[in-house]
């Protein structure tokens, strides 16, 4: 099933990603775009700042445990520990056929996502992503995110708005009309 909705979206050319209909991305989706992520750390909390389209999470690490019933999110609902050095957060309560990339890979409101965050030295971090989702996939999948951390910058905003003229020609309507 996922298989071949992926390959559907694909042959589309993606013509009905969120991304570029200005819908907010999960976090899963950001770590894979050219924005700028910024991590703020106090007791018990971990925020994430995106500056693309102002978008935010909340992991939270003072022991709680993941809600039964959590209210379906963008970004789910976190909750994080510490391993030694890595950071472990498991999340879950999405929102259903959330898109990871542009090819249409997505997962359901069935997906418990793990991560283990990692910084192996001072300019990168290490982020491994384990996606079971069984409305979606057969089993559980896995993959490493290697990415390089900038310090002392801004965020900056970026900010895609309602009825964005450029997501027209993705639905094939020039005319400006919805």
């Amino acid at each position: 099933m996922a298989a071949d909705l992926v390959k559907k979206r694909t042959a589309d050319q993606s013509k009905d990603d969120p991304h570029a209909r200005c819908m907010p991305d999960t976090f899963l989706r950001s770590y894979g775009l050219p924005h700028i992520q910024k991590f703020l750390q106090s007791p018990g909390l971990l925020v994430m700042l995106d500056e693309d389209n102002a978008n935010y999470r909340q992991v939270f690490t003072d022991g709680r445990p993941l809600p039964v019933d959590p209210v379906p999110a963008w970004n789910g609902y976190s909750s994080g520990t510490w391993s030694g050095d890595t950071l472990v957060v498991d999340s879950i309560g999405f929102r259903d056929d959330l898109w990871l990339d542009m090819n249409g890979t997505f997962i359901t409101s069935a997906a418990k996502v793990r991560e283990r965050i990692r910084r192996p030295d001072y300019g990168h971090l290490t982020i491994q992503v384990t996606v079971d989702d069984p409305k979606a996939y057969t089993k559980p999948w896995t993959i490493t995110l290697n990415q390089r951390i900038v310090v002392d910058t801004e965020l900056v905003d970026e900010i895609c708005v309602e009825n964005e003229k450029s997501s027209q020609r993705f639905s094939g309507n020039t005319s400006g009309n919805k």
